[in-house]
């Protein structure tokens, strides 16, 4: 073939260019949307939180002691009374962002009796415009409320 035969069109169009970015644009936004959020979604820190009160009923009940579950801004811990003084058994974080809200304050202790009864009450966690709830019946029956 010689060069005096060639078309003119070497190369891609501007148009041809464009398609292809706006593909790879779509392509990115897609993998960036079914991304997961660090640290979990806010639902299951909710359940987590969720299971660990459950725990915390439980462990009232099995030892006929009261256990406590203090929330604050920071995290939760889980308090029993060893020999008269109160003593932590663990400590949890918030996933960073988390911000927990207890009937309306933003600590608050949660106190499971040797039957596991409680005042009842909601947690609400809020991170980024979201929100999930666990709400703590009388009876100590634990919801994860989405």
């Amino acid at each position: 073939m010689d060069d005096s035969k060639k078309s003119g069109r070497e190369g891609f169009t501007l148009i041809e260019l464009m398609v292809v970015l706006v593909i790879i644009g779509l392509a990115s936004a897609a993998v960036v949307l079914t991304l997961p959020e660090r640290g979990g979604s806010l639902v299951a820190e909710a359940e987590r939180f969720g299971s660990r009160a459950k725990a915390a009923r439980d462990e009232a009940i099995l030892r006929s002691r009261a256990v406590i579950l203090q929330v604050g801004q920071d995290g939760y811990e889980v308090r029993r009374r060893v020999d008269g003084a109160w003593q932590v058994d663990a400590r949890y974080q918030w996933v960073e962002g988390t911000s927990p809200e207890i009937g309306g304050a933003a600590a608050r202790n949660i106190r499971f009796d040797a039957a596991g009864l409680t005042d009842p009450v909601r947690v609400t966690l809020r991170r980024r415009g979201r929100q999930a709830a666990v709400d703590i019946a009388a009876d100590g029956a634990v919801h994860v409320v989405r």
